[in-house]
């Protein structure tokens, strides 16, 4: 099959282009691809974008060649300073542009107090994106390094960006929003592989399959003969067995797949929606308590049950704006509202004074406290009460936000006068490691999540024990009605398949929900949504392979492409 000639030196007029082009215009090329690439990403999922975007970034790759030699004039390995600079400038704009639109939804936080913050918002909308951009600059520069002619070449670019977004979700605190295999996890089906290699695994796979086929059909119209040609187009016919069988993998995965449900167990998830601008002012605190309790009490019809038949109740992060077990009337309060036998799982603040009384009225450190007071330790937790107000099981937060809940080097920025968003003094304190399972009565053993510890891969499970349900409580309610709050639902989906276990979800001001360990949404309470949901609690799978083997079987990908890239180049030469 040939490609069709007006297409072929369509494309073929592109690159010769981007040779010649002018620095500045290979940055927009660039910087536009990067931007355009993030609609591939929830809530779009327009997926197809990629095959455009991902072949111009292999384009600016060849083209890096300052001595004006291309791919196709040159294939072979040539390790050119200049070049991979080149190629390291044209990574940096696509990844500027993609974590620019794909995370503007960040400066949202810092209008909640805007007095206080929004003299940051310029920053904190470029200089994260910036500093992201670098990881794809470095592999876009690691890519030229080794850059290979043909098909090669794109294996080469999947193996360099795929480990640059490993490396992305572990180094310093680490941050895989918007990991590029995430393209390839919508709809249902889609995101079934996750459960073999993992969202990095996916990444592999997602940069071969719509990177291959313009990048095919481009170097076809300098194919010297007839037998070259077809192999030049051999990318089309890899991209179409790696897409037909990631979706026939889910298609039959979901064919086969049941609903069964853990019996005896109900589950009331609370969805308060409150203003994250009303959410800490000390007046608000009894009545942001009373409204959890008056939706507890309530169907998700608006109807008065007193939790009759529940069996669980989930409230969100952070859900009492105070410290509760500091707090002997809201403790009454949960122990009067809970009916017997039945269990609250909340987000909740505590603290570790050292030895120091409670403080009398449970208020949580934020900024104004007395100078030179002792400063107690304050964690972002998730409680489970029992029927009589009593803590039953309780995890502290590990992986806490930076800039958000503390700040790097905390006391010395805050003696120049910066605070983290929370404007908690001191920050927050991080939990013991490893993540532990909490024995909840009536419910599998259960693994606490609190707001983006969700999105980490591989590192939701820690230690051999495995959990029968995660419950992930977070407060989306700072970044408004934008993308972050649907991306981040998103992701949660993908954990749940990747760990074969369901995901109990509450959130603020949404996306709660309840996944089965398919990624399959069983019920869900749209974003700014205040009410309830009742459901039941899917049963957890066998482990999938991911969540046996992590990111080993990312790495042994990993490995395996570069020797086909390796012996593609020598069978080339």
């Amino acid at each position: 099959m040939v490609a069709p000639a007006g297409i072929a030196r369509g494309l073929a007029g592109a690159v010769a282009w981007l040779q010649d082009a002018p620095s500045l215009a290979r940055a927009a090329v660039a910087f536009a691809a990067g931007s355009l690439s993030v609609l591939a990403m929830a809530p779009f999922f327009l997926a197809p974008i990629l095959f455009l975007t991902l072949p111009v970034l292999v384009w600016l790759i060849d083209t890096a060649d300052v001595n004006g030699r291309t791919e196709a004039s040159n294939p072979s390995f040539v390790f050119d300073r200049g070049a991979i600079g080149r190629a390291g400038v044209a990574g940096w704009f696509f990844g500027f542009g993609y974590f620019v639109f794909g995370m503007f939804w960040i400066g949202e936080a810092f209008l909640v107090e805007a007095e206080k913050f929004a003299w940051l918002l310029p920053a904190a909308v470029t200089l994260l994106p910036a500093g992201l951009g670098l990881f794809f600059a470095a592999a876009a520069a690691a890519a030229r390094a080794f850059w290979r002619p043909g098909l090669s070449r794109v294996l080469v670019l999947a193996i360099a960006f795929a480990s640059a977004e490993w490396v992305r979700g572990h180094v310093f605190t680490g941050l895989p929003w918007n990991v590029i295999g995430y393209a390839l996890t919508y709809p249902d089906a889609g995101m079934q592989a996750a459960g073999l290699v993992g969202v990095y695994g996916l990444t592999l796979v997602a940069i071969i399959a719509f990177a291959a086929p313009l990048t095919s059909l481009a170097n076809a119209v300098s194919a010297a003969s007839d037998g070259r040609r077809r192999a030049a187009l051999s990318g089309v016919v890899i991209a179409a067995v790696l897409l037909g069988s990631h979706w026939a993998y889910g298609a039959a995965r979901l064919a086969a797949a049941t609903r069964d449900m853990v019996p005896d167990v109900v589950l009331r998830i609370v969805q308060p929606s409150v203003d994250q601008r009303e959410k800490w002012q000390p007046d608000k605190q009894g009545q942001i308590f009373e409204l959890h309790v008056a939706l507890s009490r309530q169907t998700p019809a608006g109807k008065v049950d007193d939790l009759a038949g529940i069996t669980h109740l989930v409230w969100p992060e952070a859900a009492m704006p105070f410290l509760p077990l500091e707090s002997p009337g809201a403790l009454d309060r949960i122990a009067a509202m809970l009916p017997p036998e039945a269990q609250l799982i909340t987000g909740a603040l505590r603290a570790e004074r050292h030895g120091a009384a409670p403080a009398d009225d449970a208020a949580i450190p934020r900024e104004g406290a007395a100078a030179g007071a002792p400063r107690p330790d304050v964690y972002n937790s998730l409680m489970v009460f029992d029927t009589e107000g009593r803590l039953a099981a309780s995890y502290d937060k590990i992986h806490l936000v930076p800039f958000g809940e503390y700040l790097p080097a905390q006391s010395a920025l805050e003696a120049i006068g910066l605070e983290q968003l929370t404007r908690l003094r001191g920050g927050f304190t991080v939990g013991a490691k490893p993540r532990p399972i909490l024995a909840v009565a009536g419910l599998p053993p259960l693994l606490g999540l609190i707001c983006y510890e969700a999105i980490f891969p591989a590192a939701v499970v820690q230690g051999l024990a495995r959990p029968g349900v995660i419950v992930n409580v977070t407060n989306d309610g700072w970044f408004g009605n934008t993308t972050g709050p649907r991306q981040h639902f998103h992701m949660a989906r993908v954990r749940a398949v990747e760990e074969g276990v369901p995901v109990v979800r509450a959130a603020n001001n949404g996306i709660s929900a309840v996944i089965d360990p398919y990624g399959r949404v069983e019920g869900q309470l749209g974003l700014n949504e205040r009410g309830v949901l009742d459901s039941g609690l899917p049963r957890a799978l066998s482990a999938p392979l991911y969540a046996e083997t992590g990111d080993l079987g990312f790495a042994l990908l990993l490995g395996i492409l570069a020797l086909v890239a390796a012996t593609g180049t020598r069978r080339n030469g």
